[in-house]
């Protein structure tokens, strides 16, 4: 049921969103030297790595970490960077990624191939057996702003509690806070 909501929302968006898309794409390549998409090694269901899409928010050459563990991330985004993040259009390329079934719309964000300490937690906690989201129960209670103990503790709350009802929820929330670009740091 979950993979036909999933396919169901990726089309609908896809009919929505294709001229937005062609338009950030254009503007990446437009302000900035390099590809319009970064494709980040990410960790998905079972611990299986995979390769997700973004818009190209920060320089080329940056180091692929997390942001936070940068020390000044403000000097590594593009021109249009910020604007991307904050509005959240650097994460539209990742309905490819839903559309290959390597993602879902809701369930905890991929991790980076080398936040070992959040894998590990993950894992120990049993939300590795979930493909991870778009958005998920922590992005819409902290987003940027959650240590990793309180992502992973909403990470488990997420997977005991999961349903289409809880899933409709957090997308109309995430909708909500992006609208209000609540919750990024940079």
């Amino acid at each position: 049921m979950k993979r036909l909501f999933d396919l169901l929302i990726v089309f609908l968006a896809a009919v929505f969103l294709l001229v937005p898309i062609v338009f950030v794409a254009l503007l990446v390549r437009i302000t900035s030297v390099g590809p319009a998409l970064y494709w980040s090694k990410r960790v998905g269901r079972g611990n299986r790595i995979f390769t997700m899409p973004k818009f190209r928010s920060m320089r080329v050459g940056t180091p692929a970490v997390a942001t936070h563990l940068l020390d000044n991330p403000e000097e590594y985004l593009t021109q249009i960077g910020s604007f991307l993040r904050k509005s959240s259009l650097d994460e539209l390329p990742q309905l490819w990624s839903i559309l290959k079934g390597d993602m879902s719309f809701v369930g905890p964000r991929p991790a980076l191939f080398n936040q070992q300490d959040l894998i590990d937690l993950r894992t120990e906690a049993g939300v590795h057996v979930l493909l991870p989201g778009l958005t998920g129960w922590a992005q819409i209670n902290g987003r940027d702003e959650l240590p990793i103990g309180q992502k992973v503790a909403f990470d488990v709350e997420y997977l005991n509690r999961r349903s289409l009802t809880f899933d409709i929820y957090i997308i109309y929330t995430t909708a909500a806070r992006v609208i209000r670009r609540s919750g990024v740091a940079h």
